[in-house]
């Protein structure tokens, strides 16, 4: 179990699903920038960040390569960890790819599975929440072939050049890829990732759930005093989710 301790008015901040890059680099050059002003805006009071995966909308960690862009992104995650602040990075559905660049040069731990985060007396379960949950299962079969060594060595044999815009293509193109969900709630029962969350709390007690992957914020009361939270993406509504010490709330970022 990973412990995050926070001292006096310092606080915890959750966020997702920015796919930057996509559609193209031009256009998501106006969300980075408000995803950087965001960071700039927490700085103040952040203890620890947790990254909810998909924060590119393509990642993938040739030798000596990796995607061009999002340099400011990755400027200002520098200076937010050099400065102190814990960034713990759970990587998604489209950056699942990842390696050891963010550990490496930004000292930014990587996570390819949910753990679990205890802070303040409050437990909790935390990750990008793809695959996760009963269905999904055409998602789920074409995650193993991914995330195959085998499969990422060939992939790795393609020049860059060609590699990274067939996979933007793909990303972008392909609902099965991109995962690109029907971002209205669907109701408890039709909800994986709530299934997924009922069934842990049959073994295991959690204060809070913090998932992204939906690209729909929500707050669903579980009872027993749980919650679970989706972050909702940057996209489309902009939202994060902060602990304070005491209770963990959906928030959205207007500047």
């Amino acid at each position: 179990m990973l412990h995050v301790s926070l001292t006096e008015n310092k606080k915890i901040y959750f966020a997702s699903d920015n796919h930057l890059g996509a559609p193209t680099p031009e256009a998501s050059k106006e969300r980075e920038a408000k995803f950087v002003r965001w960071l700039d805006t927490i700085k103040a009071d952040a203890g620890a960040i947790f990254l909810l995966g998909d924060l590119f909308d393509f990642w993938f960690e040739y030798r000596t390569v990796v995607p061009k862009g999002f340099v400011r992104t990755l400027g200002k995650l520098a200076e937010l960890r050099d400065s102190g602040i814990a960034i713990y990075f759970f990587v998604g559905n489209h950056d699942l790819w990842m390696d050891d660049y963010f550990e490496k040069e930004l000292n930014i731990p990587i996570f390819h599975r949910p753990q679990e985060v205890e802070s303040c007396g409050k437990r909790f379960l935390i990750g990008h929440g793809d695959g996760l949950g009963p269905g999904d299962k055409g998602y789920k079969r074409m995650k193993k072939v991914f995330t195959n060594p085998f499969c990422k060595w060939l992939f790795r044999w393609l020049h860059p050049d060609i590699g990274v815009r067939l996979a933007q293509y793909l990303s972008v193109k392909n609902k099965m890829i991109s995962g690109d969900e029907d971002v209205h709630f669907l109701g408890e029962d039709k909800e994986w990732l709530v299934q997924y969350c009922k069934r842990k709390l049959e073994t295991t007690h959690y204060d809070y759930f913090l998932f992204g992957h939906r690209h729909l914020p929500m707050t669903i009361d579980l009872g027993g005093k749980a919650t679970y939270i989706n972050t909702g993406d940057w996209i489309h509504y902009y939202t994060y989710a902060v602990f304070d010490g005491k209770e963990t709330k959906l928030m959205n970022f207007e500047l």
